[in-house]
């Protein structure tokens, strides 16, 4: 299959932006495909524009793990392969070419890692949100994508559901993080911060409920839905009526931030 080539993967999308046009020209033309009309939502972030497919660019540098991204990819309804890169530095002249929505970006990679061009993405294509896949779940590797603009932090041992996920929720503006990652991170808040206790009478920050309190806490535990319904016996729906109460009560956007919450509630257990 090998890197992208003009005309890969760019059926019934947006073509590249027409030959001899300027670095400055290509930038800007991707940039106006985020920009919403003036006294209109921005498209990007309905997540009930079944019509509108996610364009995909998928960054890594090992051709067997790249190609088979592409072809489960393509497998996936509401999802377009914009292109393909084997580095860094080729994913940051592509984006600029393919204008994806989302980068499938791996971390260590040769001339260019995922880390800095993820940071010069996120620089340069504010509207194009990067979700790294990688084998690498350091702390280092974590706070490192972070950093640089990630919205979602997955390993390769991810399925086809679990990068769907995380590419419409990144897409929806949210953030997506493998449960083993938000476990890192509970660590890593708990080593340098200092909770807050609860308070003397017992009650719960921003009107929480026991049961939502108790949904927060296994989130903040790396737990899914489905785990969170098994753990305190009741239905999958059950959980995401919970825990959309729970994020508008506490004015959390994702499970990135309500771990960061718990913690500083003392409801992480």
């Amino acid at each position: 299959m090998g890197p992208w080539r003009p005309g890969r993967f760019l059926v019934g999308g947006r073509p590249p932006t027409p030959p001899g046009t300027t670095r400055t020209e290509r930038v800007s033309a991707c940039r106006s495909r985020y920009r919403p009309d003036p006294g209109r939502p921005d498209p990007r972030r309905r997540q009930d524009a079944v019509s509108d497919k996610t364009r995909i660019l998928v960054v890594d540098d090992q051709t067997v793990v790249r190609e088979g991204l592409v072809l489960l990819l393509e497998l996936l309804p509401g999802i377009e392969v914009a292109g393909s890169a084997g580095d860094g530095e080729q994913a940051l002249a592509l984006v600029g070419e393919v204008c994806p929505d989302v980068v499938l970006m791996d971390l260590r990679m040769p001339r260019v890692d995922g880390v800095e061009a993820t940071r010069r993405i996120r620089q340069e294509h504010p509207g194009v949100e990067v979700v790294v896949l990688t084998t690498y779940a350091d702390d280092e590797s974590i706070f490192a994508a972070l950093r640089a603009g990630a919205r979602g932090y997955l390993t390769k041992d991810a399925g086809a559901e679990e990068i769907a996920s995380a590419v419409a929720a990144v897409r929806g503006g949210a953030a997506q993080l493998d449960p083993a990652v938000q476990r890192r991170l509970v660590e890593a808040v708990a080593a340098g911060e200092r909770p807050v206790r609860r308070r003397e009478d017992g009650t719960l920050p921003d009107g929480l409920t026991r049961r939502e309190a108790e949904v927060l806490a296994l989130i903040a535990r790396g737990r899914s839905n489905a785990e969170i319904a098994g753990d305190l016996f009741i239905g999958e729906a059950t959980v995401k009526t919970h825990i959309n109460n729970l994020f508008a009560k506490a004015g959390l956007r994702d499970r990135a931030q309500a771990v960061t919450y718990a913690f500083n509630h003392g409801l992480a257990s």
